[in-house]
């Protein structure tokens, strides 16, 4: 009966850094991102399915997936998109749920799924969304700065994911990241005495 929190935002919206702050406070964080990037590594579980439905042009040289091929070819081609996301969603989320349930020393748990509200089978499980908010403006600058693509590259990406308004109605919590990381403290302080609350209370109905 673990409680969770599912954690969702859009692409430079500040998923991560709002992910650590909780992880600071002794939640466990189960983060989708990270196990995907385990499935593509050199002999990760999702390879073979991928060389068996790509072929090797999608594959580096050290046996991982060549990220930056993959992405141009799911963003030019919707089929690809789906075919990909048909091999590494039914894996990421079994590993998920598997690590959500043996986090049993954790006051609850962080999950953090990017894209929460386009996929499904996320919601179902979460008592909370969490989602980290900011304006575009914002995300944009944010990855320009860090990734080197650029404004228009962003905004395709964006233009991919669940708008902010969707996003903002599909949360039963908000935080608001426009300022820097003192602006964020004081939210995620106030959100986890919330959860903390909340998850003793759903452990208390439980027995």
């Amino acid at each position: 009966m673990t409680f969770l929190v599912g954690l969702t935002g859009g692409i430079g919206s500040g998923k991560s850094t709002v992910a650590e702050l909780f992880a600071q406070r002794g939640v466990a964080l189960v983060d989708t991102d990270a196990i995907a990037h385990a499935l593509t590594r050199p002999q990760g579980a999702a390879m073979a399915p991928i060389r068996l439905a790509f072929g090797d042009g999608v594959i580096g040289a050290d046996g991982a997936l060549d990220r930056a091929g993959m992405r141009s070819l799911v963003f030019s081609d919707r089929s690809a998109k789906a075919k990909l996301e048909a091999i590494l969603h039914p894996l990421i989320r079994q590993q998920s749920a598997a690590l959500c349930a043996a986090a049993t020393d954790a006051p609850y748990v962080l999950l953090v799924v990017p894209l929460l509200v386009e996929a499904g089978g996320y919601r179902e499980r979460a008592d909370r969304i969490l989602v980290v908010d900011c304006t575009e403006a914002v995300q944009i600058s944010r990855v320009v700065a860090r990734s080197g693509l650029t404004a228009d590259a962003v905004k395709a990406i964006m233009a991919t994911q669940a708008s902010r308004s969707e996003r903002c109605s599909a949360a039963d919590d908000l935080v608001l990241n426009d300022g820097g990381l003192a602006a964020l403290q004081p939210q995620v302080e106030a959100l986890h005495l919330r959860y903390l609350q909340l998850a003793c209370d759903k452990a208390h109905a439980g027995r």
